[in-house]
């Protein structure tokens, strides 16, 4: 049988359990005629890079599948009247690859970083700006600048 990759875009205001029990529904509509899905990958909730029905964001869902060409036709005309995906593209491929797929290297390497930010304590200190600690509080500040403007 040939192989199949399918990535599914579904609604942003659906939660991760809708989005798993969607995949579940697409991987029960492989299976009932004759396939079978090899991988499953969760993307997550990522932005579109246009408006689709009215979401900016989605959930990406991505299958890949040995299946016959009449499941992967039952599999499109089902993605097509749910009314939880925005899109959905099936490519034919020559076979699945077991690594995970770039979208994931790629966010697990993100996640690896350490985020900016973080603690103001924890950053270098530059010498040449007073801390707050040794600046002059306001209240002093203002009568030594009357005393000066004063003249005294």
């Amino acid at each position: 049988m040939p192989f199949y990759e399918s990535v599914i875009i579904a609604r942003q205001d659906l939660s991760t359990q809708q989005v798993e029990t969607l995949t579940e529904q697409m991987t029960n509509v492989i299976t009932e005629n004759g396939g079978k899905v090899e991988k499953t990958e969760q993307w997550g909730l990522r932005s579109i890079a246009y408006k689709i029905k009215k979401n900016r964001k989605g959930h990406y869902t991505q299958l890949s599948m040995d299946a016959p060409s009449d499941a992967v036709s039952e599999l499109e005309r089902q993605l097509r009247l749910n009314e939880d995906v925005l899109r959905s593209l099936t490519l034919r491929v020559e076979e699945i690859d077991q690594e995970p797929s770039a979208i994931l290297t790629a966010k697990a390497s993100r996640d690896e970083r350490p985020r900016r930010g973080g603690d103001r304590d924890d950053r270098p200190r530059r010498d040449d700006r007073p801390r707050r600690d040794d600046r002059p509080k306001r209240e002093e500040a203002a009568p030594a600048a009357a005393a000066e403007s004063n003249g005294e």
